[in-house]
């Protein structure tokens, strides 16, 4: 006991409901905090901010948890098995269909401490004997709170909080992993993106309306063949029609549509990328609703690049009180995209102001995949749904060829190549790996004239898809269809015996030449850079203090395909050619070092080059 609080080490007796919920997540929060820091780092502050704050609020209790002296002991470590019985009881709590939002966004967190938080996904730091998977316990939590209506309640100036089989993934198309009840923050202002951490309880986010919003009117636009349908007032600003159907689509100009700029499938098409719903087409005066919501996609949540949520699958999405959130004029009931940087005019869909806010997500991995690089998976699908719909059926080369494949095929084909550039690992999980791969050729007789249309009409739909067109990606991608459609060849011929148990090919770039390992010559001129402390002429060098800091990154890649400018081994082993080099102003290829730069590497190449 410290400064009359007590560090409880027994359980706050029967959790039968929401006071004795917040009374033990007030005593674990409390043991974590005097026993378990190491064991259990942040668990504390977990509790403190999304499941005591919410709970607390609404029984109207005080929400500051006295903080214990230091060095003060509890006299019981904090267990996994209390903190999964608490876990527990506020799911079967929350399966009532009239649980509180507080209740749910507490639940939310606690769901997240078991399932995701590092370091309480293994083994119990109390050693207890539980050996349940993460599997196990999201089965088990899916069942107790199976009274809960499925779809996204979005909490007043709160998050967003979603219940029941919902696939969530990111922008590449890799599954998040997901827990029945979850918690998605829509402040903007969460550290554990896209996972609400109750920053939204200390930002004074506000999920109001903004009176000066883009007016929710439909507008009709009438063509040859439809008539196309489109609210202003939702629009997430996302570019895909504009993009990629400019003859009808014109950003920046009115009319915003011309409905016979484009073929009729396109029209469909572009009605049905749209991902805030705002876009539909009518045929001979009636709406043609059922062309453009697919009805066929299971509930999902895409979490896209520093951009919206997007709702497919007709989930439900409603208000703090469980009624139907209010939708605009004409707007799709099967998708929709949510506000993910709290700035949106129109929240809870998303305005576009993520755009002008400048909302960003953590920068992607100096040396990304191919399949990062790309866009993911579903980059690589519009690939090939443009290649499988346009372009195959019209080729009298390729139309026999694919005549009766199935109607996933180009989602089994993206998931190859996503496989192949470094993704996951989805076309060998769910569709058999190489083996099944080299089935599809054996026996076809496939000649030389189809590969090479094959690989043509790929990177025509490539360039439809808008993929990456730098010089880095593209050579690896077509190196790519290139080696792999001969192989496909190969295999199809009928005295072809293809060898057992091939290993998944992957892919990946070219000679070490990823994006940023040259500098482009229509790259606009670099900014200044910053001065760079160097190490004065007494003191002591090291390689990472003083010579990794003068190789910036695009030096590093432009001489990956010999050696790491920011491994000491690779440069203390040519240090002498390199020095060589930088003082004949050859390196770096865009304008020599200082002189002072070049001394402080020839001082250390002569200390002998020390780490």
């Amino acid at each position: 006991m410290s400064h009359g609080v007590e560090v409880s080490g027994a359980p706050a007796g029967p959790l039968t409901d929401l006071p004795a919920v917040l009374a033990e997540a007030r005593a674990l929060a409390r043991l974590a905090e005097s026993t378990g820091g190491d064991a259990w780092p942040g668990v504390a502050e977990r509790l403190r901010s999304s499941v005591i704050r919410p709970l607390a609020g609404a029984l109207g209790e005080r929400l500051d948890l006295p903080a214990t002296a230091p060095g003060a002991r509890a006299d019981t470590p904090p267990s996994w098995a209390r903190l999964w019985a608490l876990v527990r009881a506020a799911t079967r709590l929350r399966g009532d269909p009239a649980a509180s939002s507080a209740l749910v966004e507490a639940t939310a967190a606690l769901q997240d401490l078991v399932i995701r938080w590092p370091g309480l996904t293994g083994p119990d730091p109390a050693g207890s004997d539980d050996d349940r998977t993460v599997e196990d316990r999201t089965s088990e939590l899916a069942e107790l709170q199976g009274g809960a209506p499925d779809g996204i309640r979005v909490s007043q100036d709160g998050p967003y909080l979603v219940t029941g089989s919902v696939e969530v993934t990111d922008h590449l198309g890799i599954r998040v992993a997901a827990t029945p009840t979850m918690a998605l923050c829509r402040c903007g202002a969460s550290a554990r993106k896209p996972w609400c951490d109750g920053a939204h309880a200390t930002t004074g986010f506000s999920g109001a309306k903004d009176p000066h919003r883009v007016p929710d009117r439909r507008d009709s636009y009438p063509g040859v063949r439809a008539t196309v349908l489109d609210n202003r007032g939702i629009c997430q600003h996302s570019g895909l029609c504009t993009d990629r159907l400019p003859t009808a689509f014109h950003a920046g100009s009115e009319p915003f549509v011309t409905a016979s700029g484009g073929r009729m499938d396109e029209i469909t098409e572009a009605a049905r990328r749209c991902p805030s719903g705002a876009l539909s087409f009518a045929v001979d005066g009636r709406e043609a609703r059922e062309q453009v919501d697919q009805a066929e996609r299971a509930p999902a949540i895409e979490i896209t690049l520093d951009g919206p949520y997007r709702v497919t699958g007709g989930l439900a999405v409603t208000d703090d009180h469980g009624d139907p959130e209010p939708r605009a004029a004409g707007a799709s009931a099967e998708h929709c995209a949510l506000c993910r940087c709290g700035h949106s005019q129109n929240k809870p869909f998303c305005s576009g102001m993520h755009y002008y806010v400048g909302f960003a997500d953590p920068p992607p991995p100096d040396e990304p995949t191919l399949f990062e690089w790309v866009g993911g998976f579903p980059a690589l699908l519009r690939m090939t749904e443009i290649f499988y719909s346009k372009y195959v059926p019209a080729d009298p080369l390729l139309s026999p060829l694919f005549a009766d494949m199935s109607p996933d095929h180009p989602q089994r084909v993206a998931a190859w190549l996503g496989e192949v550039f470094g993704g996951p690992s989805n076309y060998s999980d769910r569709y058999g790996g190489y083996s099944q791969m080299i089935s599809q050729h054996v026996g076809k007789c496939l000649t030389e004239q189809q590969r090479a249309r094959w690989v043509s009409l790929l990177g025509q739909s490539a360039n439809d898809a808008q993929l990456p067109n730098d010089a880095e990606f593209r050579a690896a991608f077509t190196a790519y269809l290139e080696w792999g459609s001969r192989v496909a060849v190969e295999n199809s011929q009928t005295q072809a015996r293809p060898p057992e148990g091939m290993p998944m090919p992957h892919w990946w770039w070219v000679c070490n030449a990823t994006p940023g390992s040259r500098i482009s010559a229509l790259a606009p001129p670099a900014e200044p850079e910053q001065p760079l402390p160097l190490p004065g002429p007494d003191q002591a060098l090291s390689f990472a203090e003083h010579i990794k800091p003068l190789f910036r990154p695009q030096d590093r890649n432009s001489m990956r395909f010999a050696f790491d400018l920011w491994s000491h081994a690779d440069v203390s082993a040519h240090a002498e050619a390199i020095l060589e080099r930088l003082r004949a102003g050859s390196m770096p290829c865009d304008g020599a070092w200082p002189t002072e730069r070049t001394d402080v590497f020839a001082r250390w190449v002569a200390l002998g080059s020390p780490e």
